[in-house]
């Protein structure tokens, strides 16, 4: 799909279908067609391949050729089929427009034209509107963020207060929604990273820029949310971890607690079953099987013996 976008006033307005491409600030390709891909080549900019923005080369992430530079971020976002994954996004940034091409649904693309009068950078100029997206995401994996640390402050309070004590299938889904916001919070990391570093390779570029103190006065602002938001991830990443520890050690204290009493049970067993045994071997002078009150006896001692196990249990205290 092809989305184009053109400046009206403080806001961006999609391109109505008589308007020429070229008059768009904006061009945002979501797993374009060759068609489109095409359309977008004919204002003279090269659209790279899914399999080029994946490739982990800096140099294929991070370029420029002729005037536009090409920077690559691995963002999160959903598959159409609701999946949530992290792909890489290419912006390509010119003098005229900008232009975005990505293979899923990360949300500020969705979200920054309705809003775009209210983006912090402005969208009057590719670079503003390049800034302002950027600061939509950031936005959006701070939300991220902040989310993953409402389930884990969840799920901590439910194993750490008692709440999943005796409940097995509680501390399996506490440690499913765990591992979910780790993974998460994995996605968020490297997002950052990657927006880090194309920051970094933006800033290069704006000497001799028109704008250039304006510019870079708002690449550091955002430089400065990032870090806050790694210092969080690690700090939440610990958390992360704390509570996987501990529900792991309360699964095994449930193991343990089960197996204790089965090896209780067991030893409660244990002297009526060698006495049983004893009675119940085959030699043919045994005067105790011709004794009239035999058999209740032995039954009297396999309860006796039993009730001594328990006692001697309870009094060291391993019942």
């Amino acid at each position: 799909m092809l989305y184009a976008y053109q400046i009206c006033g403080h806001a961006l307005g999609p391109l109505t279908p008589d308007q020429p491409l070229d008059s768009a600030v904006w061009i945002d390709l979501y797993r374009p067609l060759d068609r489109q891909v095409a359309q977008a080549e004919a204002l003279g900019i090269e659209i790279p391949t899914l399999a080029d923005m994946e490739e982990i080369e800096i140099s294929n992430r991070l370029y420029r050729q002729g005037d536009a530079a090409y920077m690559t971020a691995v963002l999160p976002g959903r598959l159409p089929d609701g999946q949530s994954v992290a792909m890489p996004v290419t912006f390509i940034l010119t003098q005229a427009r900008l232009v975005t091409v990505r293979h899923h649904a990360p949300r500020p693309f969705e979200t920054l034209p309705t809003r775009a009068e209210r983006a912090a950078f402005g969208t009057q100029t590719p670079d503003r509107l390049f800034l302002s997206l950027i600061d939509e995401i950031v936005a959006r994996l701070a939300d991220l963020s902040e989310g993953a640390s409402k389930v884990v402050d969840e799920v901590a309070s439910g194993v750490f207060g008692g709440a999943a004590r005796g409940r097995p299938a509680h501390l399996q889904t506490a440690l499913e929604r765990t591992g979910q916001q780790a993974d998460l919070m994995s996605r968020v990391r490297l997002a950052l990273l990657t927006i880090e570093r194309i920051l970094a390779f933006y800033s290069v570029g704006l000497d001799g820029h028109a704008d250039a103190a304006r510019l870079k006065a708002a690449v550091k602002a955002i430089n400065r949310d990032i870090q806050a938001l790694e210092v969080h991830a690690d700090f939440l990443t610990s958390r992360v971890s704390l509570t996987v520890d501990t529900t792991l050690g309360m699964i095994n204290l449930q193991q343990n607690n089960t197996v204790r009493i089965l090896s209780v049970v067991a030893a409660l067993f244990l002297p009526p079953t060698l006495i049983a045994s004893i009675y119940g071997m085959n030699f043919q002078h045994m005067p105790e099987l011709d004794w009239r009150w035999g058999y209740p006896l032995s039954l009297v001692a396999m309860l006796v013996t039993a009730v001594g196990v328990w006692l001697l249990l309870r009094w060291r205290r391993w019942l």
